[in-house]
């Protein structure tokens, strides 16, 4: 897999920001100044961000006119989340066969309900959990990238109701998993993302509990019954994982009833 990512051509560049930005989840080094020098240097993105920032979502009444006005009024951990997650998606260029558009929506859908569930974990970082999450499905659009060919049969035979990831192992010997995990140690990302993404399905791995993993699990949870949700019907809620975190299974459902709009905003993240 390896081998594969650093042949192809037309992989995705990482900008400068967002490697620091990565680099800062570990070494907690990415405050609000150094937030405002890295921005300093790529004009694009701090465009969009003070374009985002003004939004309903993020700026309310108050003009922000500049990063720093931006630090004062959206924090730290928010301005940082934002440029990070402009920085991934206009790092992804379209590509045949795969809509890019779909795959953002879906993946700041998911980043979105990890941030909202992390709150229940106790020394979880909100912010990783969202990165986590934003990032769960990148081995697809790279398995479109290097085995281009095989992306459409296994597209193909995912529209008529094949599993993904056994459609993936049948045609490639590998998942989009793996895939991914691949690709966020090749870009140097923290272990701790690219093991969330290779174990999204296993959060229980090497006797230990892996609380990002699980989060992706809850984020995927949330999304593909959403209807049963907001029904409040629970049936195939990960009780084992929940119970696993320590987590009452009557609190956590009355959180998750309590989650608001989460997808707010994201058409103008899209833009």
């Amino acid at each position: 897999m390896r081998e594969l990512i650093a042949k192809a051509s037309n992989l995705p560049s990482v900008p400068k920001v967002l490697q620091e930005l990565m680099a800062g989840f570990e070494s907690n080094s990415v405050n609000g100044e150094r937030l405002a020098a890295l921005l300093a240097n790529d004009l694009a993105i701090t465009a969009k961000v003070l374009r985002l920032a003004n939004s309903a979502k993020f700026g309310g009444n108050r003009k922000i006119g500049s990063v720093k006005d931006a630090v004062l009024v959206l924090g730290t951990d928010t301005l940082r989340t934002l440029v990070l997650s402009l920085s991934l998606s206009g790092s992804f260029k379209p590509i045949p066969g795969f809509d890019l558009n779909a795959y953002w929506r879906y993946s700041f859908r998911m980043a979105n309900r990890c941030k909202y569930m992390a709150k229940l974990l106790p020394g979880v970082d909100a912010e990783m959990a969202y990165t986590c999450g934003l990032l769960h499905g990148i081995g697809e659009y790279l398995i479109h990238i290097v085995k281009p060919e095989q992306a459409t049969l296994i597209e193909q035979e995912v529209a008529l109701g094949n599993r993904r990831r056994e459609t993936e192992m049948k045609h490639l010997g590998f998942d989009f998993t793996q895939a991914g995990a691949e690709l966020a140690r090749f870009w140097h990302f923290p272990e701790a993302i690219a093991l969330a993404i290779e174990h999204q399905y296993t959060p229980v791995y090497n006797g230990k509990l892996d609380p990002y993993a699980a989060l992706i699990m809850f984020g995927r949870y949330l999304l593909e019954h959403e209807n049963a949700v907001k029904e409040g019907r629970h049936e195939l809620f990960p009780v084992k994982l929940a119970h696993a975190l320590q987590l009452k299974l009557e609190d956590t459902y009355k959180y998750i009833a309590e989650m608001p709009d989460l997808d707010a905003g994201i058409d103008e993240m899209l833009s």
